[in-house]
């Protein structure tokens, strides 16, 4: 078994493991992570950088479908699971199959949650659950020059 692997977990198991994390600072973020570049390398190192554990929630390949249209995702659950679980700052990864990871969010209670520059603090889901519990909620600008969809632009381009 691939010991990247074993980071993927179900949340009932990451809620198992959650008491002996009781000392650390649980980062959450979250995003379909499609074609996995530096730019997101970069955002994920940043979000770990602000706890102890990240905690990477995932959408399904039917909520990516439903969010980004019917040719996507590029690459299925799983493979972008195993590429996430693979980054060393990455401690879990936590498949969700709704559209927006707020009940993740809520179960996890992450004590950071995170999301890309794109996203204004206002508009980020899951963050009065955050903020009631005393946490932090933090937009994080992205890496110049890079974006899922300019990657497959250049693909089909090419």
């Amino acid at each position: 078994m691939n010991p990247s692997s074993e980071k993927i977990i179900s949340l009932d198991d990451f809620l198992k493991q959650r008491d002996r994390l009781t000392d650390k600072k649980i980062v959450f973020t979250n995003g379909c992570f499609d074609l996995l570049h530096p730019g997101h390398v970069d955002y994920l190192e940043r979000a770990k950088a602000l706890g102890d554990v990240l905690v990477v929630g995932l959408n399904s390949d039917e909520s990516v479908r439903r969010l980004k249209g019917p040719k996507r995702p590029i690459n299925p659950e799983m493979d972008r699971a195993l590429v996430l679980a693979g980054l060393g700052c990455v401690n879990f990864v936590i498949i969700f199959s709704e559209d927006t990871p707020y009940n993740l969010i809520k179960a996890v209670q992450p004590d950071v949650l995170v999301k890309g520059g794109d996203w204004p603090i206002d508009k980020i889901v899951g963050k009065d659950i955050v903020l009631a519990k005393g946490g932090e909620v933090k937009s994080l600008d992205f890496l110049p020059g890079y974006s899922t969809t300019s990657l497959i632009d250049k693909i089909k381009n090419t």
